[in-house]
């Protein structure tokens, strides 16, 4: 698939993907959407692929969905007589997103470099970790346009922030400085514009460079998909299931003898091929 709207580049195991349409300071469209999809399952797909980041081309990361429809943008048809009850309404785009994204295999890292508001820093949450250029801004402003928070923000941000600082960011729909989303735990870090997409890969290298690719998707999906447990006991089933197929895989017997030969492991299972299955039953979600 060709990309209009985003950039897809792969270096020494690190796939780049950059929003790519600087002149509308990377409005997020339908095509946006589409291509976003396509990129995560053809990053999934590529075992050569160890970690992901995420950035924006010019000055902007994303400012949020493409108003140029008007004020008709958010207009969604009203369910007929006969449909209710039969159909729900069409599914909101930056879910589809960032559900995707939580069901990645690989680790997401968003490089924040400018401006981030409404879909462009919702589509963030779900990524593992969030660093910031300085020159970003952050706002969670649906309330300041007649709408309420998309892209699973509502599960997502309280997760990420705790209650009361979500709920102040939505309720007022204010746009802030990157300091104060370093301060509450949003992005990890503030960085010189500059150093932005450097640490961001420097991170990724850190996280993919001598770790089993299999170990690091069975991590990345154990503690997310456990933020919803409601009992340790939840984790505790999982942590078994994980811990008796891992610990007789060919990547824990090599991690082990590397430790104990004092020389650097050479993992071979591969996510596509090797990924056992830990969470019984669980299917994922189609993304549209």
């Amino acid at each position: 698939m060709g990309y209009e709207q985003i950039a897809y580049e792969v270096e020494d195991g690190l796939l780049t993907i950059t929003l790519d349409r600087p002149e509308h300071l990377n409005a997020f469209t339908a095509t946006m959407l589409r291509e976003l999809l396509d990129a995560f399952d053809r990053a999934d797909a590529d075992d050569e692929v160890r970690a992901v980041v995420v950035t924006g081309r010019g000055r902007a990361f994303c400012a949020g969905a493409d108003l140029s429809a008007g004020p008709a943008t958010f207009d969604v048809p009203a369910p007929t007589a006969r449909a209710v009850g039969a159909q729900t309404p069409p599914r909101d785009g930056g879910g589809i997103v960032a559900l995707r994204i939580f069901d990645s295999t690989k680790p997401v890292i968003a490089a924040i470099n400018g401006p981030a508001v409404g879909v462009g820093v919702t589509m963030t949450l779900p990524m593992d970790i969030r660093l910031a250029s300085e020159r970003a801004r952050i706002g969670f402003v649906f309330t300041r346009r007649g709408v309420v928070p998309e892209a699973c923000s509502s599960w997502f941000l309280p997760r990420v922030v705790g209650i009361s600082t979500a709920l102040e960011w939505v309720l007022s729909g204010r746009v802030f400085q990157a300091g104060e989303a370093a301060s509450a735990g949003l992005v990890r870090e503030v960085v010189p514009h500059e150093d932005l997409l450097p640490a961001a890969r420097r991170l990724a290298t850190g996280i993919s460079e001598g770790t089993s690719a299999v170990s690091v998707a069975l991590t990345r999906r154990m503690l997310w998909r456990m933020l919803g447990a409601d009992h340790p006991m939840e984790a505790h089933k999982v942590d078994s299931r994980a811990m008796a197929e891992m610990g007789r895989s060919g990547d824990a017997h090599e991690g082990v003898a590397a430790f104990l030969e004092k020389r650097p492991a050479r993992f071979r299972m591969t996510v596509s091929d090797d990924q056992p299955e830990i969470f019984p039953g669980w299917v994922p979600r189609p993304y549209e």
